[in-house]
C-alpha cells in the first residue's frame, strides 16, 4: 500500500504540519498549545486571506459558546510563539485575524520520523490518571479556573506561581480534573516536595506514569523517548526546591513529546520557553471601609472561605456580629488561603475575637493544618520556613532588612535603608528581583518608579529574623532617618516625587518604633516635625495628629 501524504504548509522559516500538529520555526518545534495550532493552522490555509473571529471560533470550538477573551488568549499565545515573526499575524479591527506571509505547501511522507526523537519500547500504560478526589468546594476561583483552562489550550507549558499557601496545587487539581475529557483520562499529578535529590524528577514522573524503564539515571531525554506520542497532561507540583532540573525535563519533554503538555506550580516560574505564568491572587477580602463589615463582606470569597472551613471544623453557624472580625482576620492574612483555613480551624476552638487579638504571635498561633498535609503546609511557619530554606545567605538577609518596610517602599529608599557591606547598594535591585521572582516580594510596577512589598505575613515572619539577628535597632533607625528626609526635601521635590500613602505608612511605622520601648525619641521629633507641615497640606488632620 502507497504511503500516505499529508501536508505541510510553509512560509519562510515557519511550518505548519497539520499531521503531526507541530509548529516549526527554522526546524525547531516550537511549543503551542492545541486550540491555538488549530486557529493558525486555520489561517496558514486561508493564505494571507482574512479569517473573521465568528468563522475562527466556529472552527475551533465547534458548537460551544466562548468568549471573544478566550479567543484573544490564543491569538496572544500563537504571537508568542511565533517569535520575531509574530508580526505576520494581523488583526483586522473588530473583524478577525489574518497570516501574512507566502504560504506554500508541500507533502510530507507518513514514514518520516518525528522531529528530534527516537522512539523506544515501553510497556503499555496503566489505568491512566492519578488524581485524588476533591474533598471540599474551591471557594472565589471560578474566574481563575476559567482563564487557566484557556491557557492550556493556548500553551503547552502553563506555570501557577504564587507564595506558600496561595492555593497553587489546589487550583491546579480543579483544573485537571476539569480537563480530563480533553486528554482523554490521561492526566497524572507527580508531586516534587517530598523529593530530596533533585537528579531523580525524571525518575518520578517515570515512576508516576508506570513507565519500567530499567535505569537508575534516567535522563530527560530518555523519558521523552519513553512517552514518545502519547497525550497527556502533567501535573507537575511544587518544583521551586528542584527548578533547574525541572525547568530542563519540562522543556525537554514538551521539545521531544509533541502531544505532552505542563502544568507546573511552583513558588519560582520556571523561566523556560514556550512557558505561560499565571501568578495566582489571593482571595478577595474586605477593606478598612466599614461600611463593608457586613453583606458586602460576606460575599467576599475570603470570608466565604473562612465560615466554610470554621463550619467544617465545629458545627453551627457563624454569628452576624462576628462579621467584622472575621473580615479583620481576612484581610490580615493577604486573602491566602492557608491562612485563613488555619485561622478558622483556630476560631472554630478558640473564638473569632480571640484569634484576631492574638494575630500578632500568629505563627504560634496558626499551628492547626491537617495531618495529612504536606510538612510545610502542615503550619504558617512551615509554609515560610519552605521558602527562607531556599535562598541564598545573601537573599534571606535582605529579605529580614525588609521587613523594616511597613509598607511599599522604592528601589531608592531600599537601597538607603538595607544596604551595607554584606548587601551592597548594586546587589539591592538584583536581590529584590529574585526575592519577587520566589514570591516573597510583591511588585507594582504601574506608575512611574516601582514599589515593592512584603505581605503582612511574610513580613511579620522576615521582622521576626531581623530582631533576632539583632539588626532591629540599627535599620529602623535608618528607615526612620530615611523617612524623615523624604519628608523633609516633599515641598522642593513635589513635582518629581509626590508623597504616597505607602509613605505614610512608612512614616507611623517609624514613630511608633522612636518612641517605643529602646527607640530614639530624637530621631522621632526629627521625623514628626518633618511629616506634619505635609499631613496639613494634604488635609490629613487625623494623621497630623497621630505624628
Amino acid at each position: 500500500m502507497p504511503a500516505q501524504a499529508q501536508l505541510v504548509y510553509e512560509a519562510g522559516s515557519l511550518e505548519i504540519d497539520a499531521d503531526r500538529r507541530e509548529l516549526r520555526a527554522r526546524g525547531v518545534l516550537v511549543p503551542i498549545g492545541g486550540r491555538a495550532f488549530e486557529i493558525i493552522e486555520a489561517l496558514a490555509r486561508s493564505a494571507g486571506e482574512l479569517v473573521t473571529k465568528d468563522e475562527l471560533i466556529g472552527r475551533v470550538w465547534p458548537g460551544a459558546i466562548v468568549e471573544e477573551s478566550t479567543l484573544q488568549v490564543h491569538i496572544s499565545a500563537i504571537r508568542k510563539a511565533l517569535g520575531p515573526d509574530r508580526t505576520m499575524l494581523k488583526t483586522a479591527s473588530g473583524r478577525g485575524y489574518r497570516l501574512l506571509g507566502r504560504w506554500t505547501t508541500r507533502e510530507r511522507d507518513v514514514r518520516e520520523g518525528p522531529v528530534d526523537l527516537a522512539p523506544m519500547r515501553v510497556p503499555a500504560e496503566p489505568v491512566q490518571g492519578n488524581l485524588p478526589m476533591a474533598l471540599s468546594d474551591l471557594i472565589g476561583r471560578a474566574a481563575a479556573l476559567q482563564h487557566v483552562r484557556d491557557l492550556i489550550s493556548a500553551y503547552r507549558i502553563v506555570t501557577l506561581t504564587g507564595p506558600g499557601g496561595i492555593g497553587k496545587t489546589r487550583l491546579a487539581l480543579e483544573i485537571a480534573r476539569l480537563l480530563l475529557p480533553a486528554f482523554d483520562s490521561r492526566v497524572w499529578l507527580v508531586e516534587l516536595a517530598s523529593l530530596s535529590d533533585s537528579s531523580l524528577v525524571a525518575a518520578a514522573i517515570a515512576s508516576v506514569l508506570g513507565l519500567d524503564m530499567g535505569e537508575n539515571d534516567i535522563s530527560p531525554e530518555t523519558l521523552a523517548r519513553a512517552i514518545g506520542g502519547r497525550k497527556l497532561l502533567l501535573v507537575i507540583d511544587n518544583c521551586e526546591h528542584v527548578i533547574d532540573v525541572a525547568a530542563t525535563v519540562t522543556e525537554t519533554l514538551v521539545r521531544l513529546c509533541p502531544m505532552v503538555s505542563v502544568l507546573a506550580t511552583s513558588r519560582e516560574v520556571l523561566r523556560i520557553d514556550g512557558e505561560c505564568t499565571y501568578r495566582v491572587p489571593p482571595l478577595d477580602f474586605p477593606g478598612h471601609d466599614a461600611s463593608e463589615a457586613d453583606h458586602q463582606s460576606q460575599e467576599m470569597s475570603a470570608v466565604r472561605l473562612f465560615i466554610a472551613r470554621a463550619i467544617t471544623w465545629h458545627s453551627g453557624r457563624h454569628r452576624h456580629d462576628e462579621i467584622a472580625a472575621i473580615a479583620a482576620i481576612c484581610r490580615r492574612l493577604d486573602g491566602i488561603p492557608l491562612a485563613i483555613e488555619f485561622a478558622a480551624a483556630r476560631a472554630a476552638m478558640l473564638g473569632v475575637a480571640e484569634v484576631l487579638s492574638r494575630l500578632d504571635d500568629r505563627f504560634t498561633l496558626l499551628t492547626s493544618g491537617r495531618r495529612t498535609a504536606l510538612p510545610k503546609h502542615r503550619t504558617l511557619r512551615a509554609t515560610l520556613d519552605w521558602s527562607y530554606e531556599l535562598l541564598s545567605n545573601p537573599e534571606r538577609q535582605l529579605l529580614q532588612r525588609l521587613a523594616v518596610f511597613a509598607a511599599a517602599f522604592s528601589l531608592e529608599a531600599a537601597s538607603a535603608v538595607v544596604a551595607s557591606s554584606e548587601v551592597p547598594p548594586p546587589d539591592i535591585a538584583d536581590g529584590i528581583a529574585n526575592l519577587v521572582a520566589r514570591s516573597l516580594v510583591a511588585a507594582d510596577a504601574a506608575g512611574s518608579e516601582a514599589h515593592f512589598q512584603l505581605l503582612e505575613t511574610t513580613r511579620a515572619y522576615a521582622f521576626e529574623k531581623l530582631a533576632e539577628a539583632g539588626e532591629l535597632p540599627r535599620l529602623a533607625r535608618k528607615h526612620a532617618e530615611y523617612y524623615r528626609g523624604l519628608f523633609e526635601r516633599a515641598e522642593v521635590e513635589r513635582d518629581t516625587r509626590p508623597i504616597l500613602v505607602a509613605d505614610l505608612g512608612n512614616v507611623h511605622a517609624g514613630l511608633e518604633w522612636c518612641f517605643g520601648v529602646n527607640g530614639d525619641a530624637e530621631v522621632g521629633v526629627g521625623l514628626a516635625a518633618a511629616a506634619t507641615p505635609v499631613l496639613l497640606a494634604m488635609s490629613m488632620l487625623a494623621e497630623c495628629h497621630r505624628a
